[in-house]
C-alpha cells in the first residue's frame, strides 16, 4: 500500500508540474523488469497510455519473443509529455525528440518511478533513456545495444527504440537478435 500512495504523489507531482497532457508510466509496481522510452507521442496522449499505437503493436512483438506480458512489466518513458513541433504545410503538430530542457525536467520523475519501483533490469529503448540512465552523454544505443551495463545502482539493458525499426527496417535482423539475448539474460538472472 505504501508503494502505490507513493507512486501516486509522484504521478500527482509530475501532473501538476506539466502544462500539457502527462502520460504517465503503468504497469506492475512490483515489477522486476521496466521498459524506459523516449517520449509518447500523440496516440499515446490520447489514450493516456505509454506505448500503444504502433508503437504497442511492436512492444507486443516484443513482449512475445522475450516472454513476458504487459502485466509482468511496468512500462514508462523519460519525457512525460509528447514533444511536438508544428508542421508548417499542415499546421498540425509533429513528433520532435525532446530537448535537454525537457530530458531534465521529466527525468527527476523517472527515477523517483525506478526508485519506488526497484526493478532488477531497466531495458532501454533508444538513446535519450540510455544516456538519461547511465549519466554518458557520448553513450549511443548503436554501440551499446544488446549487452548488459551494470551502473552499480542499476542493471540497464540497451536496445533500439521500437519505432528504429519500423524507419529502419536493416535493423530488424539486429533488433530480434538483441531480443533473443534479453530472455536469455532475463530466464538466466531474473525468473
Amino acid at each position: 500500500m505504501l508503494k502505490e500512495k507513493e507512486y501516486e504523489i509522484v504521478k500527482k507531482a509530475c501532473i501538476e508540474d506539466s502544462e500539457e497532457a502527462v502520460v504517465f508510466g503503468e504497469g506492475n509496481l512490483d515489477a522486476k523488469i521496466v521498459l524506459v522510452g523516449e517520449a509518447p507521442g500523440s496516440k499515446e496522449v490520447e489514450l493516456k497510455r505509454p506505448f500503444v499505437g504502433q508503437a504497442g503493436k511492436n512492444l507486443d512483438e516484443f513482449l512475445e519473443v522475450v516472454e513476458l506480458s504487459r502485466e509482468d512489466i511496468y512500462i514508462t518513458n523519460v519525457v512525460k509529455i509528447r514533444p511536438h513541433k508544428i508542421n508548417e504545410k499542415t499546421g498540425r503538430k509533429v513528433n520532435r525528440p525532446p530537448n535537454k530542457k525537457e530530458i531534465e525536467k521529466y527525468s527527476k520523475y523517472l527515477l523517483e518511478e525506478l526508485n519506488i519501483i526497484k526493478p532488477k533490469l531497466i531495458v532501454t529503448l533508444g538513446n535519450v533513456p540510455l544516456k538519461t540512465l547511465t549519466a554518458k552523454k557520448d553513450i549511443k544505443v548503436s554501440e551499446a545495444h544488446g549487452s548488459v551495463i551494470d551502473t552499480e545502482e542499476k542493471m540497464i539493458f540497451p536496445l533500439y527504440h521500437p519505432a528504429a525499426v519500423i524507419y529502419n527496417r536493416k535493423l530488424k535482423s539486429v533488433y530480434v537478435e538483441d531480443l533473443v539475448k534479453l530472455r536469455d539474460y532475463i530466464d538466466g538472472n531474473i525468473r
